[in-house]
């Protein structure tokens, strides 16, 4: 992509971007240091939004890549099973790999949109929604998406269950980092929501 199609984003659609970006990056794997360096200098006004930001900035900065490790195992790795799984099909069905996977993967060609070729999770986790619908804003694969195929995207990918395990996760006995980025989760899918709700696209 050049850099003249770069500028060519809105800029409140490259901070949607960038949200879901970051949002991806803490729930791909456990945040190393550089990461939690990143999260612990955010800075948030006085919404909801940026109170929470400012919690996980704080949380971040106490934080060591040990204890996120091993918060992000009980969570979502665990012996056997973490906590929590983090995919459309369980949330949907109450089974992985079922009908949500496939219709992602049909949906995912259609966009062009391809998985990373050294990831092996199944494509209908948390982490891999909230990058695609990140590349879709900026146009990472391809064009940008025009608002209607963002919007039908996430009514149909992500919207049906993300603010669930968004608010799971908040709540869930292991999580101290991974609260914050439920509750930070949870505020913007319930924005994004909305803004697509009133989208006249």
């Amino acid at each position: 992509m050049s850099a003249a199609e770069k500028i060519s984003i809105d800029p409140e659609d490259q901070s949607r971007a960038d949200l879901y970006n970051f949002l991806g990056l803490l729930l791909a794997r456990p945040a190393d240091q550089m990461l939690l360096d990143q999260a612990a200098g955010l800075s948030g006004d006085e919404s909801e939004v940026g109170q929470t930001v400012k919690t996980l900035a704080r949380v971040a900065k106490v934080s060591k890549p040990r204890g996120v490790e091993s918060e992000f195992n009980k969570l979502f790795i665990g012996v056997g099973r973490g906590e929590l799984l983090p995919y459309a099909s369980y949330y949907l069905t109450g089974f992985l790999n079922e009908k949500p996977l496939a219709q992602l993967r049909r949906d995912m060609m259609n966009l062009g949109l391809t998985r990373a070729e050294n990831v092996y999770e199944p494509e209908d986790n948390i982490a891999s929604l909230m990058e695609m619908m990140g590349a879709m804003i900026v146009g990472r694969f391809g064009a940008p998406k025009s608002i209607a195929q963002q919007k039908a995207f996430f009514n149909t990918h992500v919207s049906p269950w993300a603010k669930h395990f968004f608010t799971d996760l908040e709540g869930a006995k292991n999580s101290v980092f991974y609260a914050s980025v439920g509750t930070l989760g949870r505020l913007f899918m319930e924005i994004e929501a909305e803004a697509f709700r009133m989208s006249a696209e």
